[in-house]
């Protein structure tokens, strides 16, 4: 009983803090998801479980715990905005190569919803609570908002939401997991960068721009010595490569290696020990006048008779190809005449202020206009009206700003290290909010007496999407078992999802990719089969 008391006058006082229940919750949450079971453990996902026990248990003495929905709103969408930014480039790039997978994400959202109706409509539930039930399975908020009102009884489709939210999470974190098991022999990984000096035994004298067009422009030359003694130099395209030069080629380990066999062969001798004449650098964009901007764009051959080998963007090497947009934080390998490294020094910044600063002009921006776009009212077919929701509203704003790199003379992407910051911090605080809430609806949810066929119902939602999408993906489309944990967590829209991918990755790229990738669509794909699900 003394116990009892004890419990309960911490939950007032939870209830009277919200920000002291919301950082209680990342605090400890985060200390379990720290725990690994056979090398297995739930990151930040911890905190979403977490937060539903403790509301769920408060809820069992009549306190309601919550952290505020404009805090979560805050944390999804510094979440969302984050990962555009730093998916902006890439996901541009892959969207071409994306219109299958897309089209039949939302294929399989219709799939699943007819399916859920005519199960449940067999086990003799309503139609709004089979619309909330489909939400919930396929963890959407803005769904199930469309939902209770495209029913006129909310209230019913919260209990289905409830319910069917969690196995929605552990269902598609389950087949995150099946995908990262197959990812590890993944044919889409980036491969590690590598240098090589080549000896050119090629008596057709070939311009170094016709080689570098041959290996798909993923190289980069960076320096050359005609025969033995000669003074090294920067290529340019338009040098011939004659018997003897020697040449050092930048670039993915496998295209080294054709580079070696179209010129010649691998010579012992490396032109990176002799900087007498070239000087090589690794310099940190701090300048914010360079962040934004593509690497051609620079002008570094005819400014200082430099050019960039690779950028360094988090813990992953890229080549410097002309069209990569820069941003603060890369760290770029510069080889240039030894006598112009302390001017190109000076034009970079070289500072670890490019590491974390923040641009408050791009993240006050970019967010404002995201969040009213995604409070745009857009019209349904029925004559209703939805919105997109701040979440994808920010996202897609990020991938935008991530794209362009700078509107003018204002950088409009951000630091990958403060982007990395900002999207955990946002998600954190995000799966605190909506565990919080999910623990305060269950109890309510299981007196309702029908939360077997709710489970039931939602478990097939669910296990028709993450089977659905994990087969096509990967059998049809022949994606990689990375990506698509990734892709899942879109699809899901569920940041949770990708939280445990990135933990179990080390944050790969490729991931966040996958995600992004398919995200908005998701989003509003959701929203309208919710829509017309609770219409019914």
């Amino acid at each position: 009983m003394h116990g009892d008391y004890i419990v309960v006058k911490i939950f007032e006082i939870l209830h009277e803090q919200p920000v002291l229940f919301l950082f209680l919750l990342i605090g400890i949450g985060m200390a379990f998801g720290k725990i690994k079971i056979k090398g297995i453990g739930l990151g930040a996902a911890a905190v979403l479980f977490f937060a539903i026990v403790m509301a769920a248990w408060a809820q069992s003495f009549g306190i309601e715990l919550q952290v505020t929905k404009q805090l979560g709103t805050l944390g999804l969408t510094l979440f969302t905005f984050a990962i555009g930014i730093n998916s902006g480039a890439s996901f541009f790039h892959n969207l071409k190569t994306a219109v299958g997978p897309i089209l039949m994400m939302v294929a399989f959202y219709g799939i699943a919803a007819t399916l859920g109706l005519y199960v449940g409509k067999a086990m003799g539930m309503e139609v709004p609570l089979i619309a909330g039930t489909f939400a919930g399975a396929v963890t959407n908020t803005p769904a199930l908002a469309a939902a209770g009102e495209a029913s006129g009884d909310p209230a019913t489709a919260t209990v289905g939401y409830s319910i069917a939210y969690l196995f929605g999470v552990i269902g598609m974190l389950a087949a995150s997991m099946a995908a990262l098991h197959y990812g590890r022999n993944d044919k889409d990984a980036p491969s590690p960068l590598s240098n090589r000096t080549i000896r050119v035994e090629r008596d057709d004298h070939p311009f170094v721009g016709d080689i570098y067009e041959k290996l798909g422009e993923k190289v980069s030359f960076s320096r050359l010595r005609r025969g033995e003694t000669g003074p090294i130099t920067r290529p340019q395209m338009s040098d011939t490569l004659d018997p003897g030069d020697l040449v050092t080629v930048v670039g993915p380990r496998e295209l080294v290696a054709r580079a070696a066999s179209e010129l010649g062969h691998a010579s012992s001798h490396s032109l990176m020990q002799d900087r007498t004449y070239l000087d090589f650098r690794r310099m940190t964009i701090s300048n914010p006048k360079v962040s934004g901007r593509t690497v051609a764009s620079l002008g570094l051959a005819k400014q200082f008779s430099a050019t960039i080998s690779r950028v360094r963007r988090g813990d992953v090497d890229m080549v410097a190809e002309p069209g990569l947009v820069l941003q603060e934080g890369d760290r770029v390998r510069v080889v240039a005449p030894t006598s112009k490294m302390a001017e190109i020094t000076k034009f970079f910044g070289d500072s670890s202020h490019g590491l974390t600063d923040l641009n408050p002009i791009a993240l006050g921006l970019g967010m404002a206009i995201g969040i009213a776009i995604g409070e745009l009212p857009i019209l349904t077919p029925s004559g209703d009206y939805f919105s997109i929701g701040s979440a994808a509203g920010t996202l897609i704003v990020g991938l935008i700003f991530g794209r362009l790199g700078r509107i003018g003379p204002i950088a409009t992407a951000l630091p990958f290290t403060t982007c990395q910051v900002i999207a955990e911090l946002g998600l954190l605080i995000f799966l605190a909010q909506a565990g919080a809430k999910a623990g305060g609806q269950i109890l309510e949810a299981f007196t309702s007496g029908a939360w077997v066929n709710i489970f039931i119902l939602g478990a097939i939602i669910t296990s028709t999407m993450a089977i659905g999408l994990y087969i096509t993906m990967r059998w049809v489309f022949k994606m990689g078992g990375t990506k698509l944990a990734g892709l899942l967590g879109g699809a899901q829209t569920q940041p949770a999802v990708l939280a445990f991918a990135n933990g179990r990755t080390n944050s790969d790229p490729r991931v966040a990719l996958g995600y992004a990738l398919v995200y908005p669509v998701a989003m509003v794909g959701k929203i309208v089969v919710a829509q017309i699900l609770g219409g019914m």
